[in-house]
């Protein structure tokens, strides 16, 4: 059996001791979170959110991309986000590489260099916020309240990281 097939099964499961409820598409509490896509993340348990409650944005880093801000974008226009949360987190694996070398071994082998930045950082707390400079700085993300976050992996803790602007 496949890992596939363990969580097809774990959902069948799933649905038998789920029941049917329908959760409003806008989230309740108007929040929007920009977190990495790391497996060590449960921010539903270490925020204590509910289904229903936030918008989880994922990517490798937690970036600003282009495809977050749309994301943002949406999420605010059409269902009401406020908020934008930015959690980065400590012993990530963008910061275990030269985005450089990275790329260049990239194109050796595959002959080709990405369009995009990688997104390798050597410091957490000012990556958090480039993040929240970059999403405070675009036209497409509403600004209203944009807190940034180190979340340590090993712990669960949060540190508030204070933004340029009010530092």
């Amino acid at each position: 059996m496949s890992v596939i097939d363990d969580l097809l099964a774990h959902n069948r499961a799933y649905v038998a001791s789920h029941g049917h409820r329908e959760l409003a598409t806008a989230p309740q509490l108007q929040l929007a979170v920009l977190t990495c896509m790391d497996s060590r993340l449960d921010l539903f348990g270490a925020l204590g959110l509910s289904l229903g409650e936030a918008h989880l944005i994922r990517n490798a880093g937690g970036l600003a991309t282009d495809d977050v801000v749309r994301s943002l974008l949406l999420s605010q226009r059409l269902l009401g986000t406020r908020t934008v949360m930015v959690i980065h987190h400590t012993r990530c694996g963008l910061e275990s590489f030269d985005e450089h070398e990275l790329a260049a071994e990239i194109e050796a082998s595959l002959g080709e260099r990405p369009p995009f930045r990688l997104g390798a950082f050597d410091d957490v707390d000012e990556d958090v916020r480039a993040t929240m400079d970059t999403l405070s700085a675009s036209p497409f993300v509403d600004g209203t309240e944009i807190r940034g976050f180190v979340f340590n992996v090993d712990d669960g803790d949060l540190r508030e990281i204070v933004s340029r602007k009010t530092s």
